[in-house]
């Protein structure tokens, strides 16, 4: 049985399968049924993709990955329905697919969606600081901000509500101890993360400071991490993709969290944070390709990139503070094989470690 779902103004097809994801060939041959009629169930290839932490990914094919009509699908990540909202994801897909920034959705299943696989190489952390393709990255996020809402209508930024809910849910999920700390174990040894009482003050210590910065509200990603970008060589471009959490929010957030990004994700390491000279050029490139998206005069003054630098610095506190809790959660429900609880602690860590400077910086 098949239905429809609604996002951005177009009905996407359902198809009422469900996929397990410790066999799932057999339902994705079901679902391949339906996109791929003229596909032969012995000619198809399934490749597992193994870079993503909440998800399962799988590029379906016959010949090459290379040819046009491969179909990704992705199974949705257990109990991840409590912090991602689906039908907005694919109304994001059809947006930024719309404006050419995204590969085409085909349809939902019941645990996942399947969509055009985007050719290209997933960048690396080396990849990342090479000027010629951070300067890609920058001018692609520039042109992605500079998408409207529809009809005008006036957006919030979604930065504080995600923050609560995930809060939340930390609150409901993680057992106290008496003395109101949560202990989470390592590889390493025991961790200490702040009880559930500084989390909500820190939060409110953030939502104070943060909500003075006069941050612009634009469509963000609010997840560039490495291998959510594909750098196609041979065109000279690069696309991003998976946006389960791609939404209005602060411009300075979604550039402050890709530069968190820089320190990795398997093995976190703040020293790679990208230094001023290259969040300068990155900020320079980023700036004129919004001016130039929104159709403003492209010149870009050292004053501008001083100001987004320091709002940058601030809202990176915000993006480590986030993935700490969602990484506390993840700890608890993902069947993902990943030390989320060793994440968790190095993004709180950083947070508090840099909170003092950052909010020392002072905005023009």
């Amino acid at each position: 049985m098949d239905s429809g779902l609604v996002g951005a103004g177009k009905q996407l097809l359902h198809v009422d399968v469900y996929i397990d994801e410790h066999q799932p060939s057999r339902g994705i041959l079901a679902l391949l049924s339906r996109l791929r009629p003229n596909w032969k169930a012995q000619d198809i290839q399934m490749k597992t993709f193994t870079e993503g932490i909440t998800n399962q990914l799988i590029g379906c094919y016959v010949g090459s990955l290379l040819e046009p009509g491969c179909v990704l699908v992705r199974l949705y990540g257990k109990m991840t329905e409590l912090y991602v909202n689906r039908d907005h994801e694919v109304e994001m897909f059809q947006i930024l697919h719309a404006h050419r920034c995204g590969p085409e959705i085909y349809c939902s299943f019941q645990n996942g969606i399947c969509y055009e696989f985007v050719r290209g190489t997933v960048l690396d952390d080396k990849l990342l600081r090479q000027p010629s393709i951070y300067r890609l990255i920058a001018a692609e996020m520039g042109k992605i901000h500079s998408i409207q809402p529809k009809s005008g209508r006036p957006v919030e930024p979604v930065l504080w509500t995600k923050m609560s809910h995930f809060l939340k849910l930390v609150q409901s999920s993680v057992s106290s101890s008496p003395a109101g700390q949560w202990y989470i174990s390592s590889s390493a040894d025991l961790q200490k993360l702040p009880s559930f009482k500084t989390l909500s003050q820190e939060m409110e210590s953030l939502k104070r400071h943060l909500s003075q910065i006069d941050s612009p509200t634009v469509l963000c990603h609010n997840d560039l991490l490495t291998k959510n970008i594909i750098y196609n060589e041979k065109e000279g471009m690069v696309k991003f993709i998976d946006y389960e959490y791609a939404d209005y929010n602060y411009q300075a957030f979604d550039i402050g969290n890709h530069f968190n990004e820089f320190a990795g994700v398997n093995d976190v390491n703040y020293n790679l944070y990208p230094s001023w000279e290259l969040q300068r050029d990155w900020l320079t490139a980023y700036l004129e390709s919004y001016k130039h998206s929104t159709g403003r005069e492209v010149t870009v003054t050292e004053a501008e990139v001083t100001q987004l630098y320091i709002q940058v610095c601030k809202f990176s506190l915000a993006s480590n503070f986030l993935w700490g809790l969602w990484a506390i959660l993840q700890s608890r429900f993902s069947s993902i094989n990943f030390d989320f609880q060793r994440y968790a602690t190095a993004r709180l860590n950083y947070y508090f470690e840099k909170k003092e400077e950052y909010f020392g910086l002072a905005v023009n």
